[in-house]
């Protein structure tokens, strides 16, 4: 019995470690393969890789394609780890399970099972019906943390919703006189690109436009940009905005009844707009994330200003906080505080925070945790 469980034990451990390699790959994907999951997969003859892979872009081959591609007449009778379940359906590629059961591999150790509805567990059942032994659930957890955008998306479709602010120590975005730049780090600042480039969208309002008329684009990457999106009730975005040029261009969210005139002169400028209702002359959240969902948006992005953080977080819309605080102290009444709005009058109405972490960022500290 002791032996029997020392051999499981070192069998769960070489499983674990060869997922961690199909995960390793798959963050290769990050920002990139969009409507789609990342993922990776390592072909494994004895304890020897010999194919591996992961999905590049959506249209392109998927991870295990690559994978069996580059070991070629080596995976017969080898093992197949993936992160995530082989799909069953014809999308932009074809489906990947029979290619799987084509390869002749004799295991598949799967991370976690495909939330998609076109999926979730086909895969798995077409190759156990073909013969092949098949392990779901190693490393579960962390092949879930990896494609939480998907898996929120692809459940609820609607873009998983993260919000980032850089702020003070006592919780400023601004002085009393609106000055703003810049209160964290140029390491905060670097890692805020970071973060725009992996996401589908970004969001602000009108008065981040008319204070800081941002450019909101990823100045780390050129071929991976987010799309700007602003929500302006009153449609009073200036048509020479930086933001009306960026190379995605740019998505406008306005309510009715907004002057024609406004509305022609940002269609000349380059705009895209869309009519959504409003609530106290805000944007309303969720009719404005179902139709970035219809639209493929699977993640985006809010970085302001106080108005948008505080409905967001009084619409409970937020999925994930990230906050870069800065070792500095505005106080005073009038600086401006990160969330508007009135918010709670009861601590139990408050928003929750789980899975909170924090890191360094340069001389600032991110802190990063989900919204209950």
């Amino acid at each position: 019995m002791q032996m029997h469980c020392l051999f499981s034990k070192r069998a769960m451990e070489r499983d674990e470690h060869f997922m961690m390699r199909a995960l390793s790959l798959a963050k290769r994907g990050i920002g990139r393969v969009s409507p789609n999951p990342m993922v990776g997969a390592v072909v494994v003859r004895g304890d020897k890789v010999v194919g591996e892979g992961y999905h590049h872009c959506a249209g392109e081959p998927h991870a295990e394609i690559l994978a069996l591609d580059a070991a070629g007449r080596a995976a017969r009778d080898a093992e197949l780890f993936l992160n995530l379940e082989p799909c069953v359906h014809t999308g932009r590629t074809g489906p990947c399970a029979p290619r799987v059961i084509e390869s002749g591999v004799r295991r598949v150790i799967i991370g976690s099972l495909d939330p998609n509805p076109l999926v979730s567990g086909r895969g798995v059942a077409a190759l156990k019906k073909a013969g092949i032994e098949v392990r779901v659930g190693v490393l579960k957890n962390e092949c879930k943390k990896l494609n939480e955008i998907f898996f929120h998306w692809i459940v609820a479709r609607k873009p998983f919703v993260i919000l980032k602010a850089g702020i003070s120590l006592d919780g400023k975005i601004a002085t009393r006189t609106g000055k703003s730049k810049w209160i964290t780090s140029e390491e905060s600042r670097r890692r805020a690109h970071i973060i725009r480039s992996q996401v589908d969208a970004i969001i602000v309002g009108i008065g981040t436009v008319l204070t800081d008329d941002p450019s909101l684009t990823a100045r780390i990457s050129r071929k991976r940009q987010p799309l700007p999106i602003v929500l302006d009730s009153g449609l009073d975005t200036p048509p020479k905005s930086k933001v009306l040029s960026h190379p995605r261009g740019c998505l406008i969210v306005t309510s009715k009844g907004v002057p024609k005139s406004r509305r022609k002169a940002l269609l000349t400028a380059g705009a895209n707009i869309i009519t959504l209702p409003v609530k106290a002359g805000l944007i309303k959240w969720d009719p404005l994330l179902e139709e970035l969902g219809k639209m493929g948006i699977t993640s985006v992005l809010i970085e302001g200003g106080a108005a948008v953080f505080g409905s967001a977080l009084e619409a409970r819309v937020v999925n994930k906080l990230l906050l870069f605080v800065a070792p500095i102290l505005i106080g005073g009444d009038e600086g401006r505080g990160v969330f508007g709005g009135r918010g709670p009058a009861e601590l139990a109405d408050c928003a929750r925070i789980t899975d909170m972490k924090v890191r360094k960022s340069g001389p600032d500290l991110c802190v990063e945790g989900y919204l209950l």
